[in-house]
């Protein structure tokens, strides 16, 4: 018998057990819900999302596929089959800890319109993972986290995480703070200052400035104090992503309770203003 055969025996019992416990794939449900969208065409934002919380990223070649049978794939989103996937990998893009040589991971994979599978071996991909339970056992981070290892998206990929590494990275956005707000001495003048919570404690805030005459001014600052050199952030970039994927649509009660009536409508028109010129975030799948 082979030595993957052997493997794959294992792995189907704990496939089996994964049909009554859920935990033993954590990448493939969410909420209770299987969460599974099509790889191709993933925006900025869904590539962040993949990047920022995958240990491991590598580009791979796919040797062998074998397609686990009902009784040991467990429970598998409809029009999908689970894949026990082997593969070379052929670079190490993150992983401090670095990578075996040969991997072994399970994949949902989408079926075509005829219910076949599309041709996986010898395909190139990048993949988002963590490191499994035994030496060569990896498992990706979320059910489309394998996409196809194109020059572009190889160069889209390390750049995310170049972002994601450097030391004045912005930190992860937990949710909104306190506002505040002052009323120049003349009507139409007046400024706004919001500060957002952050899962490192880091200080960040946006600032928003009204003066008569003149299109409202915003900027975010990464630092206690808000400078002239402060601008909003470039549409694409990881300080962007962070505020447009993480920020909430208005301003909650609670972070203008301390304002009056007059200054907490300013508060939040100024904050609509900033939400406006963000954006949408621009993802086309659930993160996991």
């Amino acid at each position: 018998m082979r030595k993957s055969s052997i493997h794959l025996l294992k792995l189907g019992a704990a496939c089996l057990i994964s049909a009554a416990s859920p935990a033993v794939f954590p990448a493939f449900a969410q909420g209770g819900k299987v969460v599974t969208q099509p790889s191709a065409g993933l925006s900025y934002a869904d590539i962040v999302d993949l990047a920022d919380h995958a240990p491991l990223v590598a580009n791979v070649r796919i040797r062998n596929i074998i397609v686990l049978k009902p009784e040991q794939a467990g429970t598998v989103p409809a029009g999908h089959k689970r894949l026990f996937v082997e593969a070379d990998v052929t670079g190490l893009i993150r992983g401090e800890s670095g990578i075996s040589p040969a991997v072994t991971y399970l994949y949902d994979a989408p079926l075509d319109a005829r219910g076949k599978l599309p041709k996986y071996k010898k395909a190139q991909f990048i993949l988002f993972a963590r490191a499994g339970g035994r030496p060569g056992e990896i498992q990706i981070v979320a059910p489309d986290a394998q996409i196809p290892a194109t020059p572009a998206e190889n160069d889209r990929v390390k750049a995310i995480l170049s972002a994601l590494v450097a030391p004045d990275a912005p930190p992860r956005i937990l949710g909104l703070g306190d506002a505040f707000h002052v009323a120049g001495t003349i009507e139409g003048e007046g400024e706004t200052q919001i500060f957002l919570r952050t899962e490192n404690g880091d200080p960040v805030s946006l600032s928003i400035l009204r003066r008569p005459g003149q299109q409202p001014r915003w900027a975010v600052a990464l630092g206690e104090i808000v400078d002239e050199a402060a601008r909003p952030p470039q549409p694409g970039s990881l300080l962007w992503y962070r505020l447009a994927c993480s920020l909430p649509a208005a301003l909650p009660a609670r972070s203008v309770r301390t304002l009056s009536v007059l200054d907490a409508e300013a508060a939040n028109a100024d904050y609509a203003l900033v939400m406006r010129a963000l954006g949408p975030c621009g993802r086309t799948r659930t993160p996991a």
